[in-house]
């Protein structure tokens, strides 16, 4: 039976709090300037296919055509947008394999204040710096964006890290679902952030969101603990903290008459021993190598199954306010308000999930159950009829059952893996195992976008929709022996509690 969740909660204290704010709002400022750069692909690609209609720079048509051209229609523009995407993807991922050993190896503070900075940066000199000097050069955009997506790439692993630090396993599936809605949330407040300054030109959306990530960064900085350790505390297995040491005699005086006698006796034993050299204090946990992390119990089967899964998350990421626009007829604003509904499913899933399989003990049971029921809300949406209401509905039931799996899995799963019991010798593998797992991930969500848009110009939204449930169900099919073992675990547990009985 799992711990009560009440003695779980009486282990937290304030610096928790701080440490659950801090992580949450370092991913969440991430992926709102991951979320501009979607939200003002319309005004770039005017902005680099200028004409005498186009009143978006200060210069007269002639001029504005031959310094400021990068392509001759939009078509082709946004389609230099889409390769952004699968750049700034395949760049992520693969970053995502690096940053996690080298956060199992370096202080996880710097490696994460390095990425939000870094990114910040980077952001302000592709959006903003560009636009301001009038530099348009399509090596310079790739290069940027290949370098935002390695800097990105350091912040996840370290932030999972951080909190499996903090919060033992016991109610992990709880916070961590909880938690990992700031992706979620970051999609939100990126969109109302370049909503807010759009009107000024889309180089004042992305000088708004580095300016505001930066600062994080700093905040992080000064204020994050990156481990119990650092103020006094132990984190016991699967519970919650235990102090390292009680100083229960600090208000005794400072010598009594019976302590006289028990200082003597110790210091007669003392004299009749021979002094043993002083053994040297235990050495800190040594990170493991990167291929004894892809070696561990479970990292490859939910690896997998995070690839197949986080293509039909952020296919919906990439391509719901689209889809919507184009299938239904609807207003752009009207597609982008409809498609935050999807994130209000997932930031839901994931909480209600992860509760349950606390609850439950295991994970994958879990999982299974869900994306069965994705299947069949990914086949009801693609038959949903031209009304808003109901649209919104199935979307965030849809959004419940895919967007919360997969906050989990990135999330409380890849904790769970970076801190099981293979792992005795040596806890530094968080970083390490988050960024394997969320990097397999990547490396799947970037090849689906080229798929999606294959599958949609040549066979339609329908046949896109099939993808998913296709893929979906590989997502089950790898978590599969898992499944089974963990499901004759319960079963097991459960006969032996009746015998109890």
């Amino acid at each position: 039976m799992p711990p009560s969740r009440c003695g779980c909660l009486s282990q937290y204290t304030h610096h928790h709090l701080a440490v659950f704010l801090l992580t949450f709002f370092s991913y969440v400022l991430l992926h709102a300037s991951r979320k501009t750069f979607s939200n003002v692909k319309v005004s770039i690609s005017a902005q680099w296919t200028p004409s005498v209609t186009n009143d978006s720079a200060q210069f007269s048509p002639a001029e504005t055509w031959e310094d400021n051209r990068l392509f001759s229609d939009e078509k082709q523009a946004t389609l230099f947008l889409g390769a952004l995407d699968s750049i700034f993807l395949f760049s992520y991922a693969a970053g995502l394999y690096l940053s996690g050993v080298i956060g199992d190896r370096v202080n996880l503070r710097y490696v994460l204040c390095f990425g939000l900075c870094g990114s910040a940066v980077v952001e302000f000199v592709f959006g903003t710096l560009t636009e301001w000097l009038h530099i348009y050069n399509m090596y310079l955009y790739c290069g940027l964006w290949v370098l935002n997506g390695l800097l990105q790439s350091a912040v996840w692993p370290c932030v999972v890290a951080v909190m499996g630090h903090w919060f033992g396993k016991t109610g992990r599936g709880f916070v961590f679902g909880l938690w990992s809605a700031c992706a979620s949330v970051g999609n939100i407040l990126g969109a109302f952030l370049a909503s807010s300054v759009l009107k000024y030109g889309y180089e004042y959306a992305f000088l708004v969101t580095s300016v505001v990530q930066f600062a994080g960064g700093v905040v992080v900085f000064f204020g994050l603990l990156t481990s119990p350790k650092e103020v006094g505390l132990t984190l016991e297995s699967g519970t919650g903290l235990g102090p390292v040491e009680t100083d229960a005699d600090s208000h005794k005086p400072l010598m009594s008459d019976e302590e006289e006698d028990e200082q003597a006796e110790v210091y007669a034993r003392r004299r009749r021993t021979a002094e043993p050299p002083e053994e040297p204090p235990p050495e800190p946990p040594q990170a493991i190598s990167f291929l004894q992390a892809f070696c561990l119990p479970g990292v490859l089967p939910y690896s997998l199954a995070y690839a197949c899964l986080k293509l039909v998350n952020y296919s919906f990421f990439f391509w719901l306010p689209f889809y919507l626009s184009n299938n239904y007829g609807w207003k752009e604003a009207e597609a982008d308000r409809l498609s935050v509904w999807y994130d209000v499913g997932g930031i839901i899933g994931g909480t209600v999930q992860g509760l349950i399989s606390d609850f439950m003990g295991k994970r994958s049971p879990v999982l299974a159950v869900s994306l069965a029921m994705a299947m069949g809300a990914l086949v009801g949406y693609s038959r949903s009829p031209n009304n808003q209401l109901i649209n919104a509905v199935i979307l965030a039931v849809t959004g419940f059952f895919i967007g919360g799996p997969s906050n989990m899995i990135s999330s409380a799963i890849s904790a769970d893996l970076g801190r099981q019991e293979a792992l005795r010798s040596s806890q530094e593998a968080l970083a390490t195992v988050t960024g394997i797992v969320d990097g397999t991930g990547s490396i799947g969500a970037a090849a689906g976008q080229y798929v999606v848009s294959l599958i949609e110009s040549k066979l339609g939204w329908m046949s896109v929709f099939y993808f998913f449930v296709v893929m979906t169900g590989g997502s089950i099919l790898f978590i599969t022996p898992l499944l089974i073992r963990e499901t004759r675990d319960l079963w097991r547990d459960r006969r032996a509690l009746r015998r109890q009985l």
